[in-house]
């Protein structure tokens, strides 16, 4: 049995969970989300707990299991608590700001780097060089975030660029560190 499959998703108050066929509607205080998933896959609501079950141990039904609950129990999470990504800009004259809800970047180019962000994600600049991006949808506030960095990902040689609060850029030496004259 799939260590993560079998791990029940407890439903915390306020945040209501409607089952139809394969289909799961999660409704809270930050937002509504709705996946649809396998089929073969069972998702039982009992005692204020979510339940997900596969029918047999074939491989493909074993790998849709533990996936399945952790897409589920991410729903959960964030329409009761939300989700956070914070991303880091570093080099000199690179910042951010906001404008009305756009991110605005200045990351070395030519010109300013205009971002609006999806439906259901807001974007926080506490400092120049820090950005805060928050949501209920686990998947969209990753993929906005990966989408702010790959403006100007971080550069091996002096680490410059715009990079995750929590990400560690492996750092080369240059020409003048081969052992030259």
């Amino acid at each position: 049995m799939s260590r993560i499959g079998r791990l029940p998703i407890v439903v915390p108050a306020g945040v209501d969970v409607k089952i139809d066929g394969s289909t799961v509607t999660v409704k809270g205080p930050k937002g509504t989300l709705t996946g649809t998933f396998n089929s073969n896959i069972g998702i039982e609501l009992a005692d204020g707990q979510l339940k997900v079950t596969r029918p047999d141990d074939t491989a493909p039904n074993r790998a849709l299991h533990g996936l399945t609950r952790t897409l589920v129990a991410n729903m959960v999470e964030g329409v009761h608590n939300g989700f956070k990504k914070e991303l880091e800009i570093v080099g000199i004259g690179y910042r951010a700001a906001l404008q009305g809800k756009d991110l605005v970047l200045n990351v070395g180019y030519s010109h300013q780097v205009v971002m609006t962000p999806p439906e259901g994600i807001t974007v926080e600049v506490p400092a120049p060089n820090q950005i805060v991006i928050n949501g209920y949808d686990k998947q969209l506030v990753g993929q906005f975030a990966s989408e702010v960095r790959g403006v100007r990902p971080p550069e091996p040689y002096k680490g410059k660029g715009i990079r995750y609060a929590n990400e560690v850029v492996r750092r080369k030496e240059g020409k003048a560190g081969k052992g030259g004259k």
